[in-house]
């Protein structure tokens, strides 16, 4: 029987098994969207470590609408309290100092796709904003819901959908310009 990652997730407070399932599950995923903060792979396994260290040692498990949302926001502030702690960056200058990059290997294009396409669409990337990049990722890449998106951002449903929608406005934009 295969338990639901809300089951897992609750189930996971005092069962190893099902704790170890839940890492097992979601470290490809944390792995992959923790590059788009940090490039040092070594602090970011550290950091996706410690998520779950501090979750067992906890035993707590707050109810979450989604765990995949619960758990992307939680080492997104790891990331953030790592580099607050070693850089001395001030918590209201992380966002701005860690910069959230798409990078080639998010864009699967299909192999007849011409390259000067391919281009554009990575230059119009480059000119979106952080906050733009990180939505473009978490909506088209991680197929988040615009809910699971304002728990992870921590930003409200209506400028959820407001900056993805400029981002898919400026991304058109920026291809058609190019």
């Amino acid at each position: 029987m295969t338990l639901s990652d809300n089951e897992l997730w609750s189930a996971s407070k005092d069962n190893r098994e099902s704790f170890s399932n839940l890492f097992r599950s979601y470290y490809p995923v944390l792995l992959q969207y923790g590059r788009k903060f940090c490039m040092d792979t070594k602090v970011l396994e550290d950091c996706i470590q410690e998520l779950f260290i501090d979750l067992w040692q906890s035993g707590q498990r707050v109810q979450v609408r989604s765990v995949k949302a619960y758990l992307l926001k939680a080492l997104k502030y790891k990331i953030y309290r790592h580099y607050r702690d070693t850089e001395k960056i001030k918590t209201n200058e992380i966002t701005d100092d860690l910069s959230f990059v798409l990078s080639h290997e998010n864009f699967l294009i299909d192999q007849h796709e011409d390259r000067q396409k391919t281009e554009k669409v990575l230059n119009a990337v480059q000119q979106l904003s952080n906050r733009e990049r990180e939505i473009i990722y978490l909506r088209l890449y991680q197929k988040l819901s615009y809910e699971e998106i304002v728990e992870v951002m921590q930003i409200n449903y209506q400028a959820a959908r407001n900056l993805f929608y400029q981002a898919i406005k400026s991304l058109r934009k920026g291809v058609t310009s190019l």
